[in-house]
């Protein structure tokens, strides 16, 4: 029983989340997502570059959401904050966004203009490393549906690529066909078990003087 429910949560969040994704405009710029149970209700989390899009004037777009959620997903009282992203070029999710927004926009001719133009921003912000993938039926070419546009040094495995690396897939649909992208960037505040620091000589020579 205890699986069953938190399928059931689990499945409600995604459902939330996926009609947040339809309902907020691209131009918002949305990150994450992130829903938390609490034993006032639930907390929904909203990043975003742009939050006053998704506030609304007066606050009317926000509380059409807050609505929305009461009655058709059944939250008993949900409560909704928007976080303003700091630095947009370092969130995964908003980068996806940015480049199926494009997409939309210009088409795949310049997909590959797109996918250099972005990792170029997001190395220029700080990132150490990162990674763009954009690919599919809609993507143009003989041979290869998928291009890999890639900068700097990535963690693809272990703990740190599990839990400190961001990632996000989101995907677009043209008239050529479906385009699926997918970021992953390296922030800079990431902490790499593998990671030394070396002491200058001067330094070195002092502190084992004082032992």
């Amino acid at each position: 029983m205890i699986e069953r429910e938190f399928i059931r949560e689990k499945s409600k969040h995604l459902k939330i989340k996926e009609y947040l994704i339809t309902i907020i405009p691209r131009t918002a710029g949305m990150g994450k997502v992130a829903i938390e149970k609490t034993p006032l209700g639930e907390r929904i989390t909203i990043e975003a570059v742009r939050p006053s899009i998704i506030i609304g004037r007066g606050g009317k777009s926000i509380a059409d959401i807050t609505t929305t959620l009461r009655t058709k997903f059944k939250l008993e009282n949900p409560q909704i904050e928007v976080r303003e992203i700091a630095v947009p070029a370092l969130n995964a999710a908003v980068m996806a966004n940015k480049i199926a927004f494009e997409l939309e926009r210009f088409g795949t001719a310049r997909f590959k203009a797109i996918g250099y133009k972005t990792l170029q921003n997001i190395i220029q912000s700080g990132a150490l490393g990162a990674e763009i993938k954009i690919g599919g039926r809609g993507v143009p070419g003989q041979r290869a549906q998928s291009w890999r546009f890639a900068a700097g040094y990535m963690k693809k495995c272990g703990q740190v690529a599990l839990e400190q690396v961001d990632k996000a897939i989101t995907g677009v649909n043209l008239h050529s066909g479906t385009v699926g992208v997918c970021v992953m960037i390296m922030p800079p505040t990431i902490k790499l078990p593998d990671r030394l620091t070396l002491k200058p000589v001067a330094q070195a020579a002092q502190a084992e003087v004082k032992k």
